[in-house]
């Protein structure tokens, strides 16, 4: 991790938006199983954001989470819990990564896979638990 200028956190707040929205494009142009992908990084890039506000980069997806996962520990971040993260992405999750919930575990399914779409309800389900966890990341940023 390296001490960075706060002024990066717009710039990953907006690819933040980007990715999220186009999860939705994605599911409308028939490309659902990207939707999956712009699911993982409109929160990564979010969970970038808050790192960057307090004076962090990260340019390692591991390093990322176990730091966000320190700050919550911590009590640096309010309004993330750590099942929130866990959501996200859990180190923990070794055994039956097929079947996994996570939404890395989802978007390294859909990636590596021969499937080219989410099924509907996969969709809905996905983009309502990304929602979710996105609207927190922003109450942190917006409260810090």
């Amino acid at each position: 991790m390296i001490k960075q200028a706060a002024d990066v956190v717009p710039g990953h707040l907006a690819k933040a938006v980007h990715n999220f929205e186009a999860m939705t494009v994605f599911h409308d142009l028939q490309y659902s199983d990207w939707s999956a992908s712009a699911s993982f990084y409109a929160l990564y890039h979010g969970l970038l954001a808050i790192l960057a506000q307090r004076g962090y980069e990260s340019r390692n997806q591991s390093c990322t989470f176990a730091l966000v996962e320190d700050l919550i520990t911590k009590d640096d971040v309010k309004h993330l819990t750590l099942a929130d993260l866990k959501d996200i992405f859990d180190k923990d999750v070794a055994v039956d990564l097929a079947h996994s919930n996570k939404i890395l575990d989802i978007r390294e399914r859909m990636q590596y896979s021969t499937r080219t779409a989410l099924a509907e309800e996969e969709f809905q389900i996905l983009k309502k638990r990304t929602k979710a966890l996105f609207d927190k990341i922003r109450l942190e940023l917006e409260q810090v």
